[in-house]
């Protein structure tokens, strides 16, 4: 038995035939002897990718293949990179599993079409951004709001290449939970330096993107 059960299954296989337009990679780094949730991530990946001709698998190492590793800007492990065309900076850290399978799966829908649902008026100010912005959104598998804060940061990150989308698991990565101070999920964390609780509406969202393009405030 698989991971995805039959049923979500059937209906995956409808909705990538459906919606899929271009190929999507899914470059996944495991550490299977080190890491507790590696198998089933890798499993997971594997079994999306037979869901459909416009999906691909690639497993590395995130020790010997530290190259890779390097190359995708992967840090920690499990992790999973979606590429399209090009790599829009979409990753998820853990198993995408519960909650998260929705945004998840959201992320490859839009990576393969290259495009989202973002608002014209939303859009338009991302176009102004012209410097990098790490997004860093930590959820929990049991969060019902936190694939909102996913994928609208998954949509973000696709928008524009200057943007850069994380989604971790907090209880898969507790040091970095610990870290950032993670008390409440969603919690995203933008440049180290804004944090946000809460799945907040798209035009809030922008705002504190655009926050971070500001010159530092200078006090006497």
């Amino acid at each position: 038995m698989g991971v995805i059960p039959e049923e979500p299954r059937q209906h995956l296989i409808e909705e990538f035939e459906a919606k899929l337009k271009d190929e999507v990679h899914l470059v996944m780094f495991t550490q299977e002897t080190e890491c507790a949730h590696c198998r089933e991530a890798r499993e997971l990946v594997e079994e999306i990718a037979g869901l459909s001709n416009k999906i691909t698998a690639e497993i590395f190492d995130f020790v010997k293949d530290n190259g890779k590793a390097n190359k995708y800007k992967i840090d920690k492990v499990p992790a999973i990179a979606v590429i399209g065309k090009r790599d829009y900076g979409i990753r998820y850290y853990g198993v995408p599993i519960g909650y998260e399978f929705k945004s998840f799966v959201g992320a490859i829908i839009n990576v393969s079409n290259g495009t989202t649902n973002l608002s014209e008026e939303t859009k338009k100010k991302l176009d102004s951004i012209s410097k990098p912005v790490h997004i860093q959104v930590f959820v929990t598998l049991t969060c019902p709001y936190c694939s909102t804060a996913a994928g609208l940061a998954y949509k973000l990150a696709l928008e524009n290449d200057l943007l850069r989308a994380d989604v971790i698991d907090a209880g898969e990565f507790p040091h970095l939970a610990q870290k950032y101070s993670v008390m409440g999920v969603p919690k995203t964390v933008i440049n180290e330096q804004i944090e946000i609780v809460g799945a907040i509406p798209e035009p809030q969202f922008i705002a504190h993107v655009l926050h971070t393009q500001e010159p530092p405030s200078i006090y006497m």
